[in-house]
């Protein structure tokens, strides 16, 4: 085995990281956390069609578009995965994820349910990874203190997180957000865990000897 073809484990293409959570479970925290980490992970911006809220930089959170520019890039089979999520659409490109994991970087995708299940089926490497909120009470009062949504709004997301956790078992790992430390500390020793394995999803070796 060339061993100075190997750093921590890893060789040639980057790892695809899909992260999903409850509204209120916390994955933003935890990417930029993540980011702090790693200088050598990316985030991919998917895009969207709903409105930028206060602070969001279009490029830098999402991309904003338009529903009929959105369907145009649909019809042209432009994203690896997209899915309607309280009324609005979102979608990652391939080329986005094709990139970044060519040029030997990890790349985080910020996806929900449908759109995680969605890349498990088109991408055998992706590693899914699932942020629990610690608790219904808790994940309310952190919907509340974003100040993003009215009453109804909580109480429909609310009732969807009931549902998308129904769907944890389709992730490779779950890691609980009742301490944000201890969530990065558990996230961290996820990535550094897949940079290291020998033969990576998908049945593909990554060190020959």
């Amino acid at each position: 085995m060339d061993l100075t073809s190997i750093d921590n484990g890893r060789t040639g293409k980057g790892l695809l990281f899909v992260i999903s959570s409850v509204s209120g479970g916390g994955k933003t925290t935890v990417i930029r956390e993540l980011m702090e980490v790693f200088g050598d992970i990316r985030v991919s911006v998917s895009h969207t069609t709903r409105e930028p809220r206060p602070g969001e930089v279009d490029g830098g959170d999402y991309h904003f578009v338009s529903w009929d520019r959105f369907k145009q890039m649909v019809d042209e089979g432009l994203f690896l995965e997209w899915a309607e999520v309280y009324g609005q659409y979102y979608g990652t490109f391939k080329n986005t994820i094709d990139s970044i994991t060519s040029e030997g970087f990890d790349v985080l995708l910020d996806i929900d349910v449908q759109g995680a299940i969605q890349v498990k089926q088109k991408r055998e490497d992706a590693i899914l990874v699932f942020i629990v909120a610690p608790g219904d009470e808790e994940q309310e009062r952190r919907l509340r203190n974003r100040g993003t949504e009215s009453d109804q709004e909580i109480q429909v997301r609310l009732e969807a997180a009931r549902r998308e956790l129904a769907f944890i078992r389709e992730y490779d790992y779950s890691v609980l957000n009742d301490n944000i430390k201890d969530a990065v500390d558990i996230f961290c020793s996820i990535i550094r865990t897949e940079r290291c394995r020998i033969r990576k999803k998908g049945g593909n070796k990554t060190n020959e000897a």
